[in-house]
C-alpha cells in the first residue's frame, strides 16, 4: 500500500510548521504502508495543484494530510471539509478570500474516506491526546482536504483521503502563553499511529 503523506510550510508569521516537521519524521515504511511525502504551500491558490499534481505521479493507494492547529491540546483527524474558504489572515500569497466556494457548484461538504475513528483511537493508545474533529475550519487545511476529497471522488473513486491538524510545537508557544502544545516527536508518533491502521475497511466516520 502507497501512502501520499504531506504537511505545509510555515505560515503566518512562524518561522516552522510543525506539520511538516512531523511528517519528515514518520518512517517511509509503516507495516504494509509505504510513505511518500511532499510538503505543501500555505497558499488557497498553489497548495491544491501541488497535492493533485502528486497525486497524479504517484498513484498512490490512500492520501493523508496534515496540518497545524494552533490552540488545538490534541492530535485530530478531521470528519469532513467544507466548499468554503473564508481567510483571518492572509495566505503565504497574500490572498485571503471571505465566504468563497472552493469549488462553485460542488458539494457543500464532503466527508473523509480514511477509518478517522479508528485513527484517533489509535493515536491514543499510542499515548498521544487524540480526537476526531468536525471541522477542519476555513484556511488553507480546510481548502486542502476539500480539494483532496473532491478529486478523489471525480477521478480515483478507489483512493482514500484524509486530514489530521496538530497542535503547536512548543518552539512556537513561547510567545503565546496559555497556548497548548505538542512535541513535533510526539506527533510524528501520532502519524505514525494513525497510518498503521490505514488498511481498515474504509470508512468517514
Amino acid at each position: 500500500m502507497k501512502l501520499l503523506l504531506t504537511g505545509f510550510e510555515p505560515f503566518g508569521g512562524e518561522t516552522v510548521n510543525p506539520s511538516w516537521q512531523a511528517v519528515c519524521l514518520v518512517p517511509e515504511q509503516i507495516g504494509t504502508v509505504t510513505v511518500v511525502k511532499r510538503c505543501l504551500p500555505t497558499s488557497f491558490a498553489r497548495a491544491g495543484t501541488v497535492l493533485t499534481d502528486a497525486i497524479a505521479a504517484l498513484r498512490p493507494d490512500a492520501v493523508l494530510c496534515v496540518g497545524q492547529a494552533g490552540g488545538r491540546a490534541a492530535v485530530t483527524p478531521e470528519r469532513a471539509a467544507l466548499n468554503l474558504d473564508d481567510a483571518r489572515i492572509p495566505d503565504n500569497d497574500g490572498a485571503c478570500p471571505a465566504d468563497a466556494p472552493i469549488v462553485p457548484g460542488g458539494p457543500a461538504a464532503y466527508f473523509a474516506t480514511l477509518p478517522v475513528k479508528a485513527m484517533a483511537a489509535a493515536i491514543g493508545a499510542a499515548g498521544v491526546p487524540a480526537a476526531v474533529s468536525n471541522t477542519a475550519g476555513t484556511f488553507v487545511c480546510n481548502h486542502v482536504l476539500y480539494l483532496l476529497l473532491h478529486t478523489l471522488a471525480a477521478q480515483y473513486p478507489g483512493v482514500r483521503g484524509g486530514f489530521v491538524h496538530i497542535p503547536y510545537a512548543p518552539e512556537q508557544t513561547r510567545a503565546k502563553p496559555g497556548q497548548p502544545a505538542l512535541p513535533v516527536a510526539d506527533a510524528a508518533r501520532a502519524l505514525a499511529a494513525a497510518i498503521a491502521v490505514l488498511d481498515a475497511p474504509a470508512s468517514g466516520l
